[in-house]
């Protein structure tokens, strides 16, 4: 799996050195409010975590890439590729998802990202649809879905916590770079 580059990102495989940041990111109660219940992670939480991610890239030739700041040098988060086994109403599917530390929000980081990341999707493993997935409330995220063209397709609850989530999709010959 190559790497991906945007102007401002680097999108690429996990390393040892992306615990810590990713930790962090993990342990912020904002940042989660939106994930599952809500709960926080601990380091070693993130470490399972992050070792999954790996094992989905080498299993499934698509996973959540770790997100770099490029000028930096900093951990910003994820953007990626998941099957959401947690909805089975919507298998089979690939989801895209995102979370960014909340020092990184609101610059157009994770709309850069999943750019590319549906590029990836479409053109490298050649998918037709890509759905994602979030949170009624969650209108960040929301608003992210509505940006990369995806379309609303239903309202749903998510069993694994018993929120209600919204589901989108976009289709390849709908996406534009």
């Amino acid at each position: 799996m190559p790497n991906l580059e945007t102007s401002r990102l680097l999108l690429r495989r996990w390393t040892e050195r992306d615990i810590l940041p990713m930790s962090r990111i993990n342990a912020d109660p904002e940042v989660m409010q939106w994930i599952g219940d809500g709960t926080t992670r601990t380091e070693d939480q993130t470490k399972v975590f992050i070792e999954r991610c790996e094992e989905m890239w080498e299993t499934q030739g698509f996973g959540l890439f770790a997100v770099e700041i490029r000028e930096t040098g900093e951990l910003a988060g994820f953007v990626g590729l998941s099957v959401p086994t947690f909805l089975p109403e919507v298998m089979p599917s690939v989801e895209i998802g995102w979370r960014l530390g909340r020092w990184f929000w609101g610059k157009g980081i994770a709309t850069e990202a999943a750019k590319g990341t549906l590029h990836f999707g479409f053109e490298n493993c050649n998918l037709n649809e890509i759905l994602s997935i979030c949170q009624i409330g969650n209108s960040a995220s929301e608003r992210i879905m509505q940006k990369l063209g995806m379309y609303f397709e239903r309202e749903t609850i998510d069993w694994s916590c018993g929120r209600r989530v919204r589901v989108y999709a976009v289709k390849r010959q709908n996406f534009t770079v």
